[in-house]
């Protein structure tokens, strides 16, 4: 069985093609075949490869959104990259959706009415959920009736207790549906997942605090398997610093720009997501590795950008502990998660307090996934490869397996 899955971005698309015989396991396995579209500009740079390693590389007109999907699906079956021979082959199709709000709890089948909600919920994630709504769009075009599922990065946290999930504003912003959401769920929940058995534990025993960190950045405090506390809310601007985004800052200085400035909600929704973060406080990027170049040839704006990024996330990862009553691992995820040794180093180093001792050596060049827990250290610290894709091919094989087991 071929499983297509769609992780649509607000300036990027990912595709992903698994193959599932009788089962998709509980280990992750490479895809046979991926690609990727970065938008650049007026153009878009298509890149593919297959399981064969052989890859495909084209800058072409930008065009608009669907153009270029279009193109990088119809790479799966046509050109040297192939892997079908066409659309047909294609048994199920799982997408990404950012923003699911209360009413989604699991992954669901996408009929109209699920596509009405993603709609609804477009007003929370508007560069998100209307790229979905666009990446199942083209699905369907290019492979006609194949079912389509959606698996939502909130549902993970839509059981957070209200105590955590409720802002202390007046009570009717709670009627209204202004709640925390949470974000990045689908890798919080597969990190959880994965760590269990690398540990070899029962996960409903574990308290874990799970940090994905890439451009978004987001904690998960988790107990009994279940999210319990998490560091975006409403929309994914609350939290830690990320890369281009503020994290929390006092809402007061919102209204003080609005009265002093004279600035628009517009412009200040461009200011909290794209001219903040790392790349507002360096004033050079929001892509770690440079902040962390830049740090080390002297520069004071990238040291102080990194330092920020730093204390935020101790006092995150504090905080999440607090909330589990301890923790017995702490895992890194995602890009910045996965590859900085600094900024793991620098997380950690003030966390002997609650168990946490990492062996400086692992940390420096550490396999995925692996331990990097100190010699005798009752916290394990593991670093953890963000497999959103995989995880979403598991939920769409796991949907198919529910309805052959009904008609039987």
């Amino acid at each position: 069985m071929n499983i297509l899955v769609l992780n649509s971005g607000s300036s990027s698309q990912k595709a992903a093609v698994y193959n599932a015989a009788d089962s998709l396991g509980d280990d992750p396995q490479e895809p046979a075949w991926q690609g990727k579209i970065e938008w650049e500009g007026m153009h878009a740079q298509i890149d593919v490869r297959n399981e064969a390693d052989t890859r495909l590389s084209e800058q072409v007109s930008a065009g608009s959104r669907q153009e270029a999907t279009a193109q990088l699906l119809d790479s799966i079956w046509r050109g040297a990259a192939a892997i079908l021979r066409g659309p047909s082959e294609i048994a199920i199709a799982g997408h990404r959706v950012v923003n699911g709000g209360r009413e989604f709890r699991e992954p669901a089948v996408i009929t109209p009415e699920v596509k009405a909600a993603i709609e609804r919920m477009a007003v929370l994630a508007p560069l998100h959920n209307r790229a979905e709504l666009d990446g199942i769009e083209m699905v369907a075009r290019k492979c006609g009736a194949v079912p389509q599922v959606a698996v939502f990065d909130t549902a993970f946290h839509a059981r957070m207790p209200d105590a955590a999930a409720i802002y202390p504003g007046p009570y009717e912003w709670a009627e209204q549906g202004i709640r925390r959401f949470g974000f990045h769920g689908i890798n919080h929940e597969y990190c959880a997942q994965r760590a269990a058995r690398m540990l070899g534990k029962d996960l409903a025993s574990l308290r874990l605090i799970t940090c994905h960190l890439g451009n978004g950045c987001s904690l998960a405090a988790i107990r009994d398997g279940h999210s319990v506390d998490t560091t975006m809310g409403f929309t994914p601007v609350e939290g830690l610093m990320m890369g281009t985004r503020s994290g929390s800052v006092d809402p007061g200085i919102l209204t003080h720009l609005m009265r002093r400035k004279n600035l628009s909600g517009e412009q200040i929704d461009e200011t909290l997501n794209k001219k903040s973060g790392l790349l507002g406080i360096s004033g050079l990027s929001g892509d770690m590795r440079e902040i962390v170049a830049a740090m080390k040839q002297g520069n004071a704006r990238a040291r102080l950008a990194f330092e920020i990024f730093a204390h935020r996330l101790r006092s995150g990862i504090g905080a999440m502990a607090a909330v589990l009553g301890g923790v017995d691992a702490l895992i890194f995820s995602a890009g910045i998660g996965e590859n900085s040794a600094e900024v793991r180093a620098r997380a950690c180093e003030t966390l002997d307090f609650l168990g946490v001792r990492l062996d400086a050596t692992k940390n420096v060049r550490p396999a995925l996934d692996a331990d990097i827990s100190g010699d005798g250290s009752p916290v394990r610290v593991l670093v953890i490869r963000a497999q959103e894709d995989w995880a979403i091919a598991r939920e769409c094989w796991r949907l198919t397996a529910k309805s052959r087991s009904r008609a039987i």
